[in-house]
């Protein structure tokens, strides 16, 4: 039983905040009559070395990749898993390319959100603390893992090991312990098993300056406009963030995704992969004797990664800003600051502090 249709209700935004430029590179492909769609975030760091560069180059090669395999999505061929962890890996290699080019640009980087809707599956590849949300009978939960400090913060406030105002405000909060800067990807979060969605579901594809909101606010928008239209439902978000009024504001950009009902025809599922790419040839005028040629292709799409378990969030606000730097220090008493016995060394042989790295965004009016 495949799908005739799949009804989408998408639209997007994107704010620059209190930021002088915009480093929020978002883009959402969802046509009328397909069951398959998808949204591509990344969300730049770096400041004066091309965060803004950064986020366009993950952006468009994930989108790049993905939409050339369209096709083979929508008729259900290809590992979604594997092809958008595949993807994760490209951009990082585009960004490592664009630096040994671009001498300037060490240091920039971006986080890197992917989602893709088949059917009735959700699959996503993260890195990074850009959130996906799922909102459903009335619950926000996150889907993906957060790679920064925060979890581990809340989680030290939830013991009681950490003072509540002192974690809400922490410097280390924004530190990310895993982003796509041309170096080794410490984290990569892309669960080989999909999340089920059901009609009426609402799926928030967003860079972290949504979350000047807290939690319990964003689901509150939610479910007042679950009603309304994707474009209100945006709007009511952005009014919630203008309301904030913070002049610390993070550029923040978001896709709205409501699941509508879908109209389902009997069409024969194909045995297997090969066979599945016979039809699709055919569909498209080629020979079904030169499916062969694909095998290989096939293959290579079906490998997979261990799936990993996404985390809890804590509803704790917090306030996001851009700037890339590294950081040696783990502790929870202080700022980080970076170690001065060896750092020389180490950053001539990798200016981006390569494996282990951290990346802070901090606050600052200027960057």
């Amino acid at each position: 039983m495949l799908n005739k249709a799949v009804r989408f209700d998408v639209a997007t935004a994107a704010i620059k905040g209190g930021r002088d430029y915009q480093e929020d590179s978002l883009i959402a492909n969802f046509p009328q009559g397909q069951e398959t769609g998808f949204a591509v975030l990344a969300d730049g760091m770096g400041g004066h070395l091309s965060g803004d560069v950064a986020s366009a180059i993950v952006m468009s090669e994930v989108f790049g990749d993905i939409k050339r395999k369209e096709m083979s999505l929508d008729k259900q061929i290809t590992d979604v898993s594997a092809l958008l962890c595949s993807t994760a890996a490209a951009a990082n290699a585009c960004v490592a390319q664009y630096i040994d080019e671009t001498p300037d640009s060490y240091g920039m980087g971006a986080t890197l959100l992917a989602c893709v809707i088949r059917g009735d599956d959700l699959y996503w590849v993260s890195v990074g603390d850009s959130p996906l949300f799922l909102f459903r009978d009335g619950e926000l939960r996150q889907l993906n893992q957060d790679h920064s400090m925060a979890p581990q913060i809340d989680m030290m406030v939830k013991v009681g090991a950490m003072d509540p105002e002192v974690g809400r405000n922490h410097p280390d909060r924004n530190t990310l312990t895993s982003a796509i800067a041309g170096v080794e990807i410490a984290k990569i979060d892309c669960p080989d098993t999909p999340t089920t969605i059901l009609p009426g579901d609402i799926i928030l594809v967003a860079s972290d300056g949504l979350q000047f909101l807290s939690n319990d606010a964003i689901a509150d928008i939610l479910q007042k406009t679950q009603d309304a239209r994707s474009a209100d439902i945006t709007e009511a978000l952005l009014s919630a963030i203008n309301d904030l009024a913070d002049p610390e504001q993070d550029n923040a950009a978001f896709s709205v995704i409501k699941l509508g009902a879908r109209d389902q025809v009997n069409m024969p599922k194909p045995a297997d992969a090969t066979s599945a790419l016979v039809q699709l040839r055919a569909d498209l005028g080629h020979s079904p004797a030169a499916a062969t040629e694909n095998e290989e292709e096939i293959a290579a799409d079906t490998v997979t990664e261990e799936p990993t378990e996404a985390r809890e969030p804590i509803d704790i606000p917090t306030k996001r800003v851009i700037r890339l730097v590294t950081s040696q220090a783990l502790s929870f008493d202080r700022p980080a600051v970076a170690a001065k016995e060896g750092a020389a060394s180490a950053e001539k042989t990798n200016p981006q502090g390569g494996h282990g790295s951290w990346y802070r965004r901090q606050r600052s009016s200027n960057d």
